[in-house]
């Protein structure tokens, strides 16, 4: 009996040491994908035109939406493979990879602003982007390593721990760069290398396999080769319609306020450690399951986030600002619903394959909007808040279909596994 109490602590110890590390991973990942926020608008709104925003002569806005969409493209290069790399190398090795190999994207960063080199800034930005797509990689570790409901918190949890880096990269970048605008960047580099050092002593080594090269793997293994089976190609669908509407919101409600509010980058700082706490509390919390269905749950939510962003549409100042805070709420239960949703259906294909696929349309929506984003805000930046709000609405209408499909095909394997 006491050896069996022993193992039970000495699981519940591994399990606790394994969120947390996921956690920080996932923290610093959005801490630095979101460090630029609070950051860019002013410099390209506000800022001297000089060789960074004004590259070429090209308009400053234009050169904003580029400058968002890089890390995007990187982001979604990485996502798409390096969750199936980890399912065939292992987690620990690619964790270290590319928490160290994103420390360096950041130094770069702060080199290019401190340069004013544009070209760079966004080099630097693509290759962090690429390699902080590990969250793929943290979520599959989660949701392979823990079963029932301490894996649904713990899903829970690090969604809680990526919504507080949207919230400490915002407020990094807006009260530090007072010291100059590089050194947001180079705090992330250091912790990030903190981060590193963590993975290496939490993680325990796992004896190499042989097979395929990384390049074969990268090649025939990746995220969207589920796209063949019906059913992870609808939820991609629809996943891409809902993330259009999030980052539309994420990438262009700073411009909003600048614009309609004259905010300056601590005052967005501050709007966006309002938006995100909330976020991050919710989602200590939206890991327990509830009697609905997950994905009917999922399509009233998914309303509740197209109304927050479509408000900002309105034009008005203080509606906007509580379009912003409620925004928080229902987008952090509906990621907790449907991450876990997608691994309890999903999860014989590969976690890492899957948890890739799903952490692609949220990259792949960034680099969509952040392209629309480019061309509307040239007329006003309110119609890139109103067609993401769009999709998401849309998005919803088609959750409850995705439900029912899955609800069909287990009953039909039920009655195939009672005929046999």
């Amino acid at each position: 009996m006491k050896n069996v109490k022993n193992a039970n602590n000495a699981n519940s110890a591994n399990s606790a040491i394994l969120i947390a590390t996921a956690c920080l991973l996932g923290l610093l990942s959005t801490t630095g994908a979101s460090l630029p926020y609070p950051i860019l608008p002013p410099l390209f709104v506000h800022g001297a035109a000089d060789g960074f925003t004004n590259f070429m002569g090209l308009p400053p806005k234009l050169l904003f939406a580029v400058a968002l969409m890089v890390n995007p493209v990187g982001l979604l290069l990485g996502t798409a493979v390096l969750g199936s790399m980890s399912d065939r190398y292992g987690r620990r090795p690619l964790l270290l990879l590319t928490t160290l190999g994103a420390a360096l994207g950041h130094v770069l960063t702060a080199w290019a602003l401190a340069s004013r080199s544009y070209p760079l800034f966004l080099l630097a930005r693509f290759g962090t982007g690429l390699l902080e797509g590990q969250s793929a990689i943290v979520r599959a570790m989660l949701a392979e390593r823990l079963e029932g409901p301490i894996r649904n918190h713990a899903m829970s949890w690090l969604n809680g721990a990526l919504h507080l880096g949207w919230l400490v990269g915002p407020l990094l970048g807006g009260f530090t760069d007072g010291f100059g605008v590089s050194v947001p960047f180079y705090i992330a580099a250091g912790a990030l290398l903190l981060g590193g050092a963590l993975v290496w002593v939490a993680l325990e080594r796992v004896p190499g396999r042989p097979g395929p090269s990384w390049w074969q793997v990268a090649r025939e293994r990746h995220a969207f080769n589920l796209l063949r089976h019906p059913g992870l190609r609808m939820l991609f669908g629809v996943q891409l319609a809902y993330t259009c509407g999030v980052t539309a919101f994420y990438e262009f409600y700073p411009l909003w306020l600048v614009e309609i509010g004259h905010y300056d980058r601590r005052a967005i700082a501050l709007v966006n450690v309002g938006m995100c706490g909330l976020m991050t509390c919710a989602a200590l919390f939206a890991g327990r399951r509830g009697s609905m269905e997950p994905m009917r749950r999922a399509a009233y939510l998914a309303c509740a986030v197209a109304l927050a962003v479509g408000s900002l549409g309105l034009g008005n100042l203080w509606i906007g600002l509580v379009g912003i805070m409620l925004f928080s709420l229902p987008h952090a239960f509906y990621n907790a619903t449907v991450q876990t949703w997608a691994a309890d259906r999903f999860g014989g294909h590969g976690q890492g394959a899957v948890m890739g696929l799903l952490s692609t349309t949220f990259c792949l929506a960034n680099i969509l909007m952040a392209a629309a984003g480019a061309v509307l805000t040239l007329v006003d930046t309110r119609l890139v808040l109103v067609v993401g709000a769009g999709l998401t609405a849309w998005a919803a209408t088609r959750m409850q279909a995705l439900g029912q499909g899955a609800i069909e095909d287990k009953e039909k394997a039920a009655v195939a596994g009672g005929q046999t």
